[in-house]
């Protein structure tokens, strides 16, 4: 049987696959098995040449009778070296494939093989085993490729320890991290690095760490994962600090742009009618209506002044939020004082479940306030001012699993735009501060809820929901 699978030098043991195997074993036995096999028919054959007293002579002359011995001597044995031969080169070949799938090489194949035999099959099944083999180590090479890419690229320090807590990995922002490279780092003890203490300790945290003696804000991850049988830890390292400080930037570039827009529409009328006050009384002699003129400058100025001083009164407000203070607070009865607070129009309060929540009263109260307000706000302004007859705005509160949502409905023209809805400052109206929904977003999140602001499907108008937890319910949940 032909192969293309050559020989390989001798493997870790000192022995060559190439090199023929010694008449033992397998090869030995089926060799026996064939003298056993052939050797009565060269028997058979050696009586017929020489004849005896129970067979009739041959005829044939003494030379002749040796030389024909001989020729089926040389045929015998000939056979048995041709049978034996294509054992061994065979399960060499097998041999030499196998011990090339072992260390790696995949490359190698046997060839000329068919399935009209038993060795033809193997070899086929060999085939295809080492296939399969190269098409997984390819699979696995390029995933690990592009894990270790990942991991070169990524921004997060990761390191794996072994057992015995000595670092076995360490990607390229571990070692920007530890300022040291990989050689150094790679085999030290994590105590010896600074990482001993977050090895241990609940996952995931935050904790102040120094490193190179700088210190910041980290996030703490780690899980465990297994390499050869044996545990390891895998430990993540996010540097919270940049993130903090671009986020601080930003806050600050927002209320810088809020700060400079109200300073500016605020202080430009007044420069203006200042200069131009200073320019009257500098005339001489001075127009009959100068003070009516002074006057009417003056009411500018304090209205422009006392519109500031508004603003940073919500900027002050909304920057010193206290804590919420939870106590038992029954909301349909919070929520009848919201409503009768509002005078302009009827706020009905749809038939809704006894609740009692844990929640800030006087927080929970203002939120409610502003909501409802707004409410009433865009209910009249789309009315033109008119009176309404038709309540316009509803409020009503539901349960929906461990949490009360407290909803506000109005019919008035809805939200144009929702990007800048809480964004400190920001409002449409002439008079609004801008801070109400934002106000009432920190209430919300301060009790460990939410609160959304949006149109309402199917209708006109808009929806708040303010989303809080609840310690006790009555009625069916949602």
């Amino acid at each position: 049987m032909a192969s293309d699978a050559h020989p390989r030098p001798p493997d870790a043991g000192g022995r060559s696959p190439g090199r023929r195997p010694r008449s033992r074993g397998l090869v030995g036995k089926l060799t026996g098995l064939f003298c056993v096999a052939t050797l009565p028919l060269f028997l058979l054959l050696a009586i017929l040449i020489w004849g005896g007293a129970w067979i009739p002579s041959t005829g044939l002359g003494g030379s002749a009778r040796w030389s024909l011995t001989v020729l089926v001597a040389a045929w015998w044995l000939g056979g048995l070296w041709l049978f034996r031969e294509r054992m061994v080169r065979a399960l060499q070949t097998l041999a030499n494939v196998l011990s090339g799938v072992r260390d790696g090489d995949f490359s190698f194949r046997v060839g000329g093989a068919s399935r009209d035999d038993a060795f033809g099959e193997v070899f086929l099944e060999i085939n295809a085993l080492a296939d399969t083999l190269r098409e997984q180590r390819w699979g696995a090479l390029e995933t690990t490729a592009l894990l270790q890419t990942v991991m070169a690229e990524i921004d997060v320090a990761v390191f794996a320890f072994d057992a015995g807590r000595r670092l076995r990995l360490v990607n390229r922002a571990g070692e920007r991290m530890l300022r040291q490279p990989a050689e150094r780092v790679l085999g030290r003890y994590a105590a010896d690095l600074g990482l001993g203490e977050c090895l241990a300790g609940d996952v995931p945290r935050t904790a102040n760490l120094g490193f190179g003696g700088t210190p910041g804000r980290w996030r703490i991850q780690r899980l465990t994962f297994r390499q050869g049988g044996l545990p390891h830890q895998l430990l993540v390292l996010s540097d919270l600090s940049r993130e903090l400080r671009e986020e601080e930037r930003q806050a600050w570039q927002r209320l810088v742009r809020v700060l400079g827009h109200e300073l500016n529409n605020s202080l430009a009328p007044v420069i203006s009618i200042a200069a131009s006050l200073s320019r009257l009384l500098q005339r001489d002699p001075r127009p009959a209506d100068w003070e009516q003129d002074a006057r009417d400058g003056l009411q500018v100025i304090g209205s422009r002044a006392e519109s500031l001083q508004r603003f940073v009164g919500a900027y002050a407000q909304l920057a010193r939020m206290p804590r919420p203070r939870p106590q038992a607070v029954d909301l349909r009865r919070l929520a009848g004082r919201v409503a009768d607070l509002e005078t302009r129009l009827p706020i009905v309060l749809v038939p809704s479940p006894d609740v009692r929540l844990e929640a800030d009263p006087d927080q929970l109260e203002q939120a409610l306030i502003n909501l409802v307000r707004n409410a009433a706000d865009a209910v009249l302004e789309s009315s033109d001012g008119a009176s309404v007859s038709a309540p316009g705005v509803r409020m009503g509160w539901t349960r929906v699993g461990p949490a009360i949502e407290i909803w506000i409905e109005d019919d008035g023209p809805g939200l144009a735009a929702t990007a800048n809805l809480f964004v400190p400052f920001y409002t449409t109206k002439p008079r609004g501060s801008g801070i109400g929904l934002v106000l009432c977003q920190q209430i919300a999140e301060g009790h460990g809820g939410s609160f959304t602001l949006g149109n309402r499907t199917g209708a006109r108008g808009c929806r708040a929901c303010l989303r809080l937890p609840a310690s006790t319910a009555c009625g069916p949940e949602a």
